[in-house]
This record gives C-alpha cells, structure tokens and sequence, in this order.
C-alpha cells in the first residue's frame, strides 16, 4: 500500500510522520527546504505537558536535553506582584520552552532513524491529483516528480499550497497582536520562573512585557506593541531592552544579545480541513497565538489525532466517519480556543476606561493572560471533545471519574502486561486502544498472582474480544474513580467511557464508536495479518 505523503518539514510535518511510523505507517515528507533549520534563539514554542510528552515519545531527545521547565510563574501590575504560582507538580504541570529549531532538529534526528520515513529535500508541490484509492502529487526542483500517496498532509504552514491547491479558504483577522523579542544571556530576579508584568511603569515598557527562561541563563524577552503605526528599530528595541533590564534590576545586568525580531499574530481557520483523501494540519488549518495561547501546541494536537485515524485506516479498511471526525473534532477545538481569545482581546487590550467598568478588573484580567500562557482555562487547556462522532451513546453502566468523556485522562502509573511499571503516557500513540483496570493494593502483589484473580480474567476476555486491538493496563488509583472502575482510552489518550466493573457487550460497543464503526472494505491479507 501507498505511504502517507505529508506536505512541510516543519515540527507538525515530522511528528505526524513519527507518529504514523510508530503505528507502522509509511510516510513521505516532501521538504521544500535543503532539510536544515537556521537557529534562531529568539524564536522559541512552549509545549504544555501533553504535547511535550508526546514529542518526547516520538523519540525527540532535544526536549529533554536543550527544553526548560520553568519552576514558577509571577505575574506583575505597573510594582506590585499581582501573583505567584509554582509549577511542577501534578495540578500545576510545568510547561517547556525550547528553542523552534532545536525541536525541529530532535525531530528530523528521529524521522532519519525510522526507516518508514522518507524526508525528500528540495521538493516543491506544484500540483496534486485525487482519485478513489490515492492520491497523487507533482514536485518541481533539482528531481522533479510525482509521489503517489495513501493520503496526503498538509503540514506546510500558514502560506500552504496545500491548501491553495485544494481551494478551501482561510477567513479570519490580520495583526491581531504585533510583539518585538529578544534573547539574551543575563541573570534575571527570578531564575527559572517565568513572568508577565503588565503595565511597566518605565517609559519604554509598553502595555505589557513578558520573560521566559530558557537553559543556561537564557532568557527570551518579549514586548506587546501598538497593533500599528510603531516602528521598530534596532537602536529602540535595544534601548527598550535595556530600560527593561534596568525596572527588573537594581541596576541593569551585564548581558549578552543573542537575537531579535519583530512578530505580527494572525487569527485565521480553515473552511475545511479534509477534502476526500488530503487532509491541512498546524499553520495550514489555523493560526493563534495572541494572549499567549500557544499555535505550536495545536498543531502537534492535529498531528496526534489524525495519525491514529490514518494508521487505522490504512491497516483495517477506509471508515469515512473516523476520518471525518478529524476535522469535527480538531477544527471545533480550535474554532473554540481562537473565540475564546478573541472574546478576551477587547478587554484585556481595552483603554483604562474601560476596565474600570468591569467587575474583577485588573487581577482577574492577570489571571486570564497566565492562563493562555500556562495552559489553562478556555484559552490553554487541552481540548475537550465531548461532542465527537466517535462518543458513544452514555449507557447505565458507565460511571463517573475525575475525567469528563472525551478529556485527556490523567497521566497515572500503570502496570503494563509484562508486570513492570510505567506512565500512562508512555503507553500511549501505538495505534491501539488502552483498557485500564482500577485495581487498587496491586502494586504489592507480584503480577502472576493477580493477573488470574478477580474480576481480570473476565476482563482480559473481553478486552481480546473488542473489534479493534486494544491494551490491557492496570493502575492503582485513578481520580474520582472507585475499585474496579474500567476505563476505555483512545490512542491519543483521550477517555471514551468509564465503567462501573466488567461490562463486555458495553466495552464491545463503546470501542466500536470508538474506531468509527466497522471499515467500508473487506481487510486486505496483509491489514489482517497486522491486526
């Protein structure tokens, strides 16, 4: 069968393909560049928990060895602390910072240790071709040709010609937020915390100021500046840096600039995201970023839903709902987090006047902002997707636990079938469902004692009966779950339904919703063989 031929070499293009190699998944990346990543310290993405653990399961060591995970966050309004919060810990993960191409670079190391990824260099789409069982792309460069592809992605950014090619259109706002930024080397107040100081009392501050740490005493500074008119100059931006260091400091630290540039964030969404056999991911489906909220983040989000779905159908047969349910469910996600946002801007970037009619004003306006930053709330939280194609109708059965239906479950310790331990996470993107047992006390037993006590066996049963391959976990505790609570889990680690002890013909269909029904097609030899 054809590989996935995926459009753009940058982050999401790489995990995408990582991911689906993972599952067993071929991929083509068509890589208009030379395969090489100009560094750039001032350009850096955040990763909250969920997408730094899943680039970090593709094997990208760089987030391991060049990320920092910030201890704190302070929040600051003209002098005074508005708030702290220490992060690190369960209910305050921390977010990782890394520079952009020292994350792309663990990416392409990974893709070239896969033998099911090929990265094509120099190769430009200037055409693409579909049919009823591919899909077929034109390149032009140094060996133009044509790739024939099972599916394609568009993972080539916010000026895709995938998407171009395709016709859909990307409404939305222009120069919602502009930013000047730097890195430097320096020593800062707060080591390894990150801050947001609003309303900086000297002249050069602007509206708003944020700094966040990255390794080796460097920090990435950026300014929030007029949405237009205001022009940035080297000579200013300098001088802004310095008036900056100066307000933070006593007096201003020796320092060493590493980089600048000037930003503009764009608001934008794709009409659609799937047309027949292509589908759009990261920039070429959407941009966000403004309030902090992280486009980056979104992007991995796409890469780790669809590939699941691809792997499932290359390997079982096409199911049009669970490739539908891509789009219903990433683009609704995304549609939400940019309301969201700009529902905020008119407040949060509002004259005084203004604020000083709505309730809460400045602390509640702080907290909003860190929560774009952080992770949180209706502008960073990972999505929820409760109103999938892919939910089952609730049965008496299920129950309720500290994850609604269609979240991300909570990263517990798990025992896996070989009896050693491990993160939930670390299960997770194999193209299989997970079926997790909350058996508490059996941590203490050696694992052939309980594996065939209990209510297991039955479950165990059942779990190799389910219409698609799924894995048998066992944990501890889960939050707000009793003993014997069964959880049913998507690849992408998002909870399907929670039951009240061991309910086969439940679980069955449950799972069957799950995977989208049964495949259109009678399986080839070789998907069965797979299965």
């Amino acid at each position: 069968m054809d590989p996935v031929i995926i459009v753009g070499a940058g982050p999401v293009g790489l995990a995408l393909a990582l991911a689906l190699a993972q599952q067993d998944v071929p991929s083509v990346v068509l890589d208009e560049g030379a395969g090489k990543d100009e560094p750039r310290p001032a350009r850096t993405v955040v990763l909250r928990s969920d997408t730094a653990a899943m680039v970090e399961r593709l094997g990208c060591t760089t987030v391991r060895d060049e990320g920092a995970r910030w201890t704190g966050w302070r929040s600051m309004r003209r002098r005074q602390d508005v708030r702290q919060l220490p992060l690190g810990d369960e209910a305050a993960p921390a977010p990782l910072h890394i520079p952009q191409h020292a994350l792309a670079r663990g990416l392409r190391d990974a893709a070239a240790g896969q033998k099911l990824i090929r990265v094509a260099t120099g190769s430009r789409v200037d055409s693409l071709e579909q049919d009823a069982s591919g899909v077929s792309v034109h390149t032009r460069g140094p060996a133009a040709t044509w790739w024939r592809g099972s599916h394609l992605v568009g993972c080539d950014g916010a000026r895709s010609t995938v998407r171009k090619l395709l016709g859909i259109r990307f409404p939305g706002r222009t120069a919602v937020e502009r930013h000047a930024v730097a890195a430097l080397r320096t020593e800062l107040p707060w080591p390894n915390e990150a801050l947001l100081h609003r309303q900086p009392p000297w002249r050069t501050g602007g509206e708003e100021v944020t700094a966040r740490p990255l390794r080796d005493s460097v920090w990435r500074l950026d300014w929030l500046l007029a949405p237009r008119g205001e022009l940035v100059t080297p000579d200013s931006l300098v001088a802004r840096l310095r008036d900056t260091l100066a307000g933070w400091c006593d007096q201003a630290p020796a320092y060493e600039l590493l980089d600048t540039g000037v930003y503009t964030l764009h608001h934008r969404l794709a009409r659609r995201w799937r047309v027949d056999r292509a589908f759009l991911a990261g920039d070429a489906a959407h941009l966000l970023g403004a309030l902090g909220t992280q486009g980056l983040d979104e992007g991995l989000r796409d890469a780790d839903n669809l590939a699941w779905k691809l792997a499932h159908c290359w390997h079982h047969g096409p199911s049009e709902p669970l490739l539908d349910s891509y789009q219903a469910e990433r683009r609704t996600a995304v549609a939400s987090r940019l309301r969201a946002a700009d529902q905020s801007l008119p407040i949060l970037r509002s004259s005084g006047a203004l604020r000083t009619y709505l309730p809460g004003a400045a602390r509640g306006h702080d907290i909003l902002l860190a929560d774009g930053h952080l992770g949180y709330g209706p502008l960073g939280a990972p999505p929820v997707y409760t109103h999938s194609p892919l939910a089952p109708e609730r049965a008496p059965s299920q129950t309720l636990v500290g994850t609604e239906a269609g979240a991300p479950v909570a990263d517990v310790r798990v025992t896996v079938p070989d009896g050693t331990s491990a993160r939930l996470r670390d299960r997770l993107g194999q193209g299989q469902l997970v079926v997790i047992l909350v058996a508490p006390g059996t941590g203490v037993w050696d694992r052939r004692h309980w594996v065939s006590a209990g209510v297991m066996p039955r479950l165990a049963a059942a779990v190799s009966a389910l219409p698609v391959r799924a894995e048998l976990l066992v944990t501890e505790g889960y939050p707000g779950a009793s003993a014997h609570t069964v959880l049913l889990v998507r690849p992408d680690g998002h909870l399907v339904a929670s039951f009240a002890g061991v309910r086969p013909a439940e679980l069955y269909s449950a799972a069957d919703t799950a995977r989208g029904g049964a495949p259109s097609t009678v399986r080839s030899d070789r998907t069965a063989d797979i299965n």
